[in-house]
C-alpha cells in the first residue's frame, strides 16, 4: 500500500477521533441530567469495556487477554485505577459543578501539564518556552474560571475549576507512565477497564447508586464509553501508526476545542462566554506556542492519546 494512500487514512481517522472526541464534552453535560458523575463512569466504563472487547474479538485477538494480564497484572490493576476510575470521576465531577464550555476548556490544559510534569518525573529539562506557555495556558484558565473579572478572582465555581484541574495532572500523568508500560495498547486499555469495572461497581454500592437510572442516562453512558473512551482511541492510534508525520496528525486536536464549543452551544443550550473565548484563545495560543520546533526527542517521547 502506498505512502500517499496511508498518509489520506491517517488523516481520516485522525480527523474522525478529532470530531468525536469534539461530542463528548457535551455527551457529559446531557448524561450527567440523569447520572451521578460515580454512575457515569460505571455505565460508561462497562460499554467502553464491551466496545474494546468487540474491536479484540473482530481482530481475533480475545485469547491473548488472560495471557496479557497474567503477564501484566500490576501494572493492570495500577492503570486500571487511575484511568478510567479516578480520572473520569474526578473529571465528571468537574463537568456537573461547572458549564461544559468551562470543564473542556481547561481541560485541553493536559498537554502542558504533561510537559511539566515531565520535569519532575522523567528528569526533563524546562526550556523557557515550556514556562511561556505555561504561563500563557494558565492565564486562560483564569480568564475561564473567573469569566474575566481577573482582578476580583472570584471563581465561577471554586471547586469544579480544581477538579478540572486536577484532571489534568491525572491525565498527563497516566500518560508520562504509560511510556513504560510494556503492553499492547489496545489489550492493556482493554485490561484497564475490565480491572476498574468492580472499582466502579464497588464506589456505587457504597454511596447506594445501583438503581437503574433513566434510558437516556444509559444511552448517554454508552456514547461516552463507545466514542470517549473505547472505539475512539483505537482510531487515533490507527492514525497514529499510518501517519508519516506525527505533528501532521497531532495538530488536528486544535481543531476539537472549537468544534466542541459549537455543539456545547447548539445541543447543550449554554451561551458562550466571551471569557470563554479569549481563555479558550489563551489555552491553544499556549499550546502552540509550546509545540514550536525544539530538540530532538523530547516531546516525541510523550506523543500519545489526544495531543
Amino acid at each position: 500500500m502506498s505512502s500517499a494512500h496511508n498518509q489520506k487514512k491517517a488523516y481520516a481517522f485522525g480527523l474522525g477521533a478529532v470530531l468525536a472526541w469534539s461530542t463528548v464534552a457535551s455527551a457529559f453535560k446531557l448524561s450527567l441530567q440523569y447520572l451521578s458523575p460515580m454512575q457515569l463512569v460505571l455505565y460508561a466504563s462497562l460499554a467502553s469495556l464491551l466496545c474494546l472487547l468487540s474491536i479484540l474479538a473482530w481482530q481475533g485477538r480475545l485469547s491473548e487477554l488472560i495471557a496479557a494480564f497474567r503477564a501484566h497484572w500490576k501494572a493492570s490493576l495500577l492503570f486500571g485505577a487511575v484511568n478510567p476510575f479516578i480520572y473520569y470521576l474526578v473529571l465528571f465531577e468537574a463537568y456537573s459543578l461547572l458549564p461544559a464550555q468551562e470543564a473542556q476548556a481547561i481541560n485541553y490544559t493536559w498537554a502542558l501539564t504533561m510537559t511539566l510534569l515531565a520535569v519532575p518525573l522523567l528528569k526533563q529539562k524546562l526550556r523557557l518556552q515550556d514556562a511561556t506557555a505555561a504561563l500563557i495556558c494558565y492565564l486562560g484558565v483564569l480568564v475561564i474560571g473567573t469569566r474575566g473579572q481577573l482582578l476580583e478572582l472570584h471563581f465561577s465555581n471554586q471547586q469544579g475549576v480544581l477538579l478540572a484541574l486536577a484532571s489534568t495532572l491525572l491525565w498527563a500523568g497516566y500518560w508520562i507512565f504509560n511510556t513504560r508500560d510494556a503492553r499492547e495498547p489496545v489489550l492493556g486499555l482493554t485490561l484497564n477497564f475490565a480491572c476498574s469495572l468492580p472499582l466502579s461497581l464497588a464506589w456505587c454500592a457504597w454511596h447506594g447508586q445501583l438503581a437503574l437510572p433513566a434510558w437516556q442516562g444509559l444511552a448517554g453512558a454508552a456514547y461516552v464509553g463507545a466514542l470517549e473512551m473505547g472505539f475512539t482511541f483505537v482510531l487515533w492510534l490507527s492514525a497514529m501508526k499510518l501517519t508519516r508525520s506525527t505533528a501532521s496528525i497531532a495538530n488536528l486536536i486544535f481543531l476539537s476545542p472549537l468544534v466542541s464549543l459549537l455543539l456545547i452551544h447548539l445541543i447543550v443550550g449554554e451561551a458562550i462566554l466571551p471569557s470563554t473565548l479569549l481563555g479558550l484563545a489563551l489555552i491553544l495560543g499556549g499550546l502552540a506556542a509550546q509545540k514550536l520546533p525544539r530538540g530532538r526527542g523530547s516531546q516525541a517521547r510523550l506523543a500519545a492519546g489526544k495531543d
